[in-house]
């Protein structure tokens, strides 16, 4: 099987961090961590489902179909659904962290193109359309965690 996946991995060293923060400290900080996980999931399937499609236009057959395939640089255009339904997150054992992977066997190829095709991101986009609110999320989170293990 071939895959791609888009790791949640801040700049704020979590771990070394939460060794004195109470357990409801640790939850604000786990869901802080599931929020973001789940955020970029939701954008990379919702760039697969909705996106604009400007190019090629063919026949696929089984069924029988007009398909507007999308242009280089753009998210892929969904034609059976297969690859938004097998993209999946998956939380660390600890719920520190998390990875949004796609088990689809042809992911990396439109993720990463090929010598034939030009890319079709749509993890790296749904990533970086969200660092800015992870990295505020779980500082938020960490702050007030810390805030409440100190009462």
């Amino acid at each position: 099987m071939s895959n791609i996946k888009t790791t949640i991995v801040g700049e704020i060293n979590i771990s070394k961090k939460i060794k004195n923060i109470s357990a409801k400290g640790k939850q604000l900080i786990q869901h802080a961590v599931f929020k973001s996980v789940a955020d970029v999931e939701k954008h990379a399937k919702k760039s697969i489902s909705q996106g604009s499609p400007s190019g090629r236009i063919y026949q696929r057959y089984k069924p029988k179909r007009t398909h507007q395939a999308s242009a280089p640089g753009q998210p892929p255009a969904t034609d059976t659904g297969f690859l938004v339904n097998n993209i999946k997150r998956k939380m660390d054992s600890d719920n520190m962290g998390g990875e949004i992977a796609s088990r689809s066997t042809y992911s990396k190829f439109l993720e990463f193109g090929t010598s034939k095709m030009l890319p079709r991101p749509y993890m790296f986009p749904a990533m970086e359309k969200n660092k800015k609110k992870i990295k505020d999320r779980i500082k938020k989170a960490m702050q007030s965690a810390t805030k409440s293990s100190t009462k």
